[in-house]
């Protein structure tokens, strides 16, 4: 099902937002890698820092999405996007696909605001990337008319194995990833009650 069979024309084409915030994640992080001059300036404005979100740069709300600090992080994220992104944004639109994605990621980071300490600071798009998975366990539950049941029972797999490691592995924003998944599968019902039966839940091939 989340097998990926296009080529990278074609890919682009069916899923323009999803390709746009992979190319996003990608090419900031090699700024900042490559040490472009307005590149420490610009991280030091655009991270998410609850005390300056505290003195109202409420930007950072939103701006951590498309940072990674390591590496190994911005590809997990990339490749969690290609791979569950593209059959949401093919149901949805880009439209409510980019609402759903950006506003799961700002309730995540809300929540890093209100419940860690002044002096926490975070980047990456995890809090997003659970929010897909919050329109997914949504859809699992509510719109069975939806999603099929085998891709179902593989999503909710997913879903299990993705928190289950937010909650045990070290360094990591779990409140961000709790709080990103409950915020996609609050905003689900307000972008889904366009489906109807007849659009199953298929993917490109």
């Amino acid at each position: 099902m989340f097998a990926r069979m296009e080529n990278a024309h074609t890919f682009f084409r069916f899923y323009p937002a999803v390709s746009i915030l992979v190319a996003l994640h990608v090419v900031i992080w090699f700024t900042f890698f490559l040490r472009i001059p307005i590149a420490e300036p610009l991280w030091e404005k655009m991270i998410g820092f609850n005390a300056a979100v505290q003195n109202g740069e409420y930007w950072r709300l939103v701006s951590p999405l498309v940072l990674h600090v390591r590496f190994e992080h911005m590809i997990i994220n990339s490749i969690s996007l290609i791979l569950f992104g593209p059959a949401l944004e093919k149901m949805l639109g880009k439209s409510k696909f980019l609402l759903l994605y950006i506003g799961s990621g700002i309730c995540a980071n809300i929540a890093t605001f209100f419940v860690l300490p002044a002096m926490y600071s975070h980047a990456g798009a995890s809090g997003a990337i659970f929010g897909l998975f919050g329109m997914y366990g949504y859809l699992i539950v509510f719109r069975r008319d939806i999603i099929e049941t085998q891709h179902a029972r593989l999503l909710f797999a997913v879903i299990c194995i993705s928190l289950f490691i937010s909650f045990t592995a070290p360094n990591v924003n779990m409140v961000a990833h709790l709080f990103g998944f409950l915020g996609g599968g609050i905003i689900a019902p307000f972008i889904s009650s366009h489906l109807h039966p007849h659009q199953p839940f298929l993917l490109h091939r």
